[in-house]
């Protein structure tokens, strides 16, 4: 990709964000948010996962 077309396509990302209404552009945020792989999983895979839920269910 050329500096030139990479530039464009920045400044068409940016027009596109800033013509989003404000409240749109806060609920897309915490949607993007609420999607978020716990911490576990995403760091150590599935296996520990299950293992700290499962500890948590007997509590």
């Amino acid at each position: 990709m050329k500096t030139n077309d990479y530039v464009k396509f920045l400044t068409q990302t940016f027009v596109q964000y800033m013509d989003q209404p404000r409240e749109e552009r806060q609920k897309l945020k915490e949607e993007k948010k609420g999607n978020k792989e716990p911490f576990m999983l995403k760091w150590f895979g599935i296996l520990p996962y299950v293992i700290a839920s499962s500890f948590q269910k007997k509590k």
